[in-house]
């Protein structure tokens, strides 16, 4: 079997990593495969911000949290030391899509790396606020943007198996 289907169809995300930094190489390695993600008419419009500065990490996660109403101390980035925002510029209709798209990408891309990556949602919620965009603007990205998601990343802490597929999702028109 071809090696990027074996490693799509045997991805699952992790819920618990080590406490440890992935180099940035690697990171800036995932954010490419994000990068060259299809896009809607080629517009291009996801943006990346990767964050290592654990200050930062741990305030996006309590705000994340607070979103989703996870109890104090609970750590929605499972631990992962690495976090790549996902944002998308409103310049198209195709905004979401495309940012879905290169998060599938940069999934992926970890696992084949031999990495643990999860997405994690309400990065809309998180970047609406007056201290998510400040946050965004001090890295520089000042756009108007919306977030896609979060895309952790770290060194499983656990051991990795595919899920099973729910049956009855294929359809097919003969």
């Amino acid at each position: 079997m071809n090696e990027i289907v074996k490693s799509i169809l045997e991805r699952s995300s992790a819920r618990k990593y080590r406490n440890e930094h992935v180099p940035m190489e690697d990171l800036e390695l995932i954010v490419q495969a994000g990068l060259k993600a299809p896009s809607g008419g080629n517009r291009q419009t996801p943006r990346f911000v990767i964050i290592t500065n654990k200050e930062i990490r741990d305030r996006l996660m309590e705000m994340n949290a607070q979103v989703a109403g996870a109890p104090k101390g609970f750590d929605v980035f499972y631990g992962a030391q690495d976090v790549i925002a996902v944002v998308a510029a409103k310049s198209s209709a195709d905004f979401v899509a495309d940012g879905s798209l290169a998060m599938g990408n940069m999934l992926n891309a970890a696992y084949a790396m031999g990495l643990g990556a999860r997405w994690i949602n309400r990065a809309r919620q998180v970047f609406d606020t007056e201290e998510g965009k400040k946050i965004l603007a001090d890295a520089g990205l000042t756009e108007d943007v919306e977030g896609i998601g979060f895309c952790i990343v770290g060194y499983p802490d656990e051991e990795l198996a595919p899920k099973p597929v729910v049956p009855g999702r294929v359809f097919y028109i003969k």
